[in-house]
């Protein structure tokens, strides 16, 4: 029997600056979910990487006085950094400057929308967003600005290619909708996107109908990229540059037949992970260039929220940029992957301030976690005990079947709540029993810390997807029965 594949992604970064936490949280999601399923037994895989093309790229690199490429090796090094830092499980990386890796399955992407009759050209004069990157229509705009950027576009009029994105408006919601639809042929509900509230969101654009995208920019304002296949005075706009990205990192494009099986393998991908500001590319745009290639569309579309810092949006201006790689070196990679996740909501914005942080910390993890298994190992120290109880057996499947279907509805902060359960019962039952008044040597005494080093085990292999430098040092303690620090008390 084949073994079940796993294919989930995180959206690449931008590499214009630095991470931030932002992007922290997107990665540990991600990490927890392909941990999961890789302890289910199944084959996963896992991509992320690096969008690198682009007028902000260029103006970033001009001012930093480096080339684009220059600029982009230096950021992606970052975020491997940071992906690095926080014990991310990833299974490849990829980078849109690959020329090699990236750009031949990009310009194959662009080939089949061509053969479909969905590429065409034309002069256009619209509003241009920098901050976006793209074309913006009068319905983006407030008081004449962009909605996002609080900046006025610039209005440009050029002869760019076009993507037929309007003719695939209403296939794509009759995939997403419950309600069915009239030409996927009963294919409803194909494409499922969390919260539910996101997915709403799209109906009611999907519902509007979808607007034709433009596909390129002239080559003479932006040579920092993609070239058009069969016209070089035009570069790829970053639909067809960046969101081919989830294909070609599996071969698609590749000549080679091994990279071809990699991605009749793999595709769809059963998640992408996103944050709520590129919604629309991935739900409208993404399914619209994959239906007129004829791939499949991926199965789970998760959404995120933002962070922000004491209320406010994080912002360079304001000075309240948190660095997650400070925070790592601080507290350690555990803790902050707990906070993220437990203190986040999954799929809403959630705010970060240090003094949230450290209570969180001292609370659950110092105090917590970390002081249950040091008691239980100090008194496991005292007598040779086997862990072999079942008194806890049940608690503990109930607990784990509860996390299974808290992190399949993506719910991690209440996967981790449920878990956390186990250490109040072992609190409390070295409370009621006080095996400290006990003879070390007696049976009373070793069964009551046969059960507490099996419960300790547990907690540790169910946090396994979550703080996995946490749950090793767990296992390695519990099978040298030597008590541990796992998160020292912040003063």
């Amino acid at each position: 029997m084949e073994q079940k594949k796993f294919y989930i992604t995180t959206a690449i970064p931008y590499v214009n600056a630095p991470p931030h936490i932002g992007h922290a949280l997107e990665f540990i999601q991600a990490d927890v979910l392909a941990r999961y399923h890789r302890l289910k037994g199944e084959d996963v895989f896992f991509l992320t990487g690096t969008d690198e093309h682009g007028v902000k790229i260029v103006q970033a690199a001009e001012n930093a006085g480096k080339t684009p490429q220059e600029w982009a090796d230096k950021n992606a090094a970052e975020f491997k950094k940071l992906i690095e830092a926080l014990s991310i499980s990833n299974d490849d990386f990829i980078r849109t400057s690959d020329q090699k890796g990236h750009w031949p399955g990009a310009q194959k992407l662009w080939r089949e929308l061509e053969k479909s009759g969905d590429i065409y050209k034309k002069k256009y004069r619209g509003f241009y967003c920098v901050g976006h990157e793209a074309f913006i229509t009068e319905k983006d705009l407030t008081n004449g600005k962009c909605r996002d950027h609080k900046k006025e576009p610039e209005v440009i009029e050029e002869e760019n290619y076009f993507f037929r994105l309007s003719k695939y408006s209403r296939e794509i919601e009759s995939r997403i909708s419950a309600q069915g639809g009239s030409a996927s042929g009963g294919k409803n509900n194909e494409l499922r996107i969390v919260p539910e509230t996101r997915k709403n969101e799209i109906l009611s654009l999907l519902k509007e109908g979808l607007e034709d995208v433009s596909f390129s920019r002239p080559r003479k304002d932006l040579s920092w990229g993609v070239p058009v296949p069969g016209d070089e005075t035009h570069t790829m706009y970053v639909w067809c540059d960046a969101l081919s990205n989830y294909i070609t990192a599996l071969g698609y494009g590749s000549d080679q037949n091994v990279d071809i099986s990699k991605f009749q393998r793999w595709w769809p991908a059963d998640v992408h992970v996103i944050g709520k500001d590129i919604l629309r590319f991935h739900v409208a745009i993404w399914p619209g260039m994959l239906l007129s290639a004829g791939l499949p569309l991926p199965k789970t579309i998760f959404v995120h929220g933002f962070i922000t810092v004491g209320g406010e949006k994080m912002s360079k201006t304001v000075g309240n940029v948190i660095d997650p790689f400070e925070v790592v070196k601080k507290y350690g990679t555990d803790a902050l992957r707990y906070y993220l996740l437990r203190e986040i909501p999954p799929t809403g914005d959630g705010d970060f301030t240090y003094e949230k942080f450290e209570e969180r910390y001292n609370g659950d993890l110092a105090k917590g976690l970390g002081n249950f298994v040091s008691r239980v190992l100090t008194l496991a120290e005292k007598s040779d005990v086997k862990i072999e109880s079942k008194l806890f057996t049940e608690i503990i499947k109930d607990v784990e079947s509860n996390a299974d279907k808290f992190i399949k509805d993506f719910k991690f902060n209440d996967a981790l709540s449920a878990i956390w359960q186990l250490v109040s019962a072992g609190d409390k039952y070295i409370d009621d029993k006080k095996p400290w008044t006990l003879d070390a040597n007696s049976q009373e005494y070793k069964n009551i810390i046969s059960a507490l080093l099996s419960l300790v085990f547990e907690i540790g292999r169910l946090v396994e997807p979550f703080l996995p430098e946490t749950s090793e040092k767990i296992s390695k303690a519990v099978e040298d029965k030597k008590s541990v620090i796992l998160f020292p008390r912040l003063s």
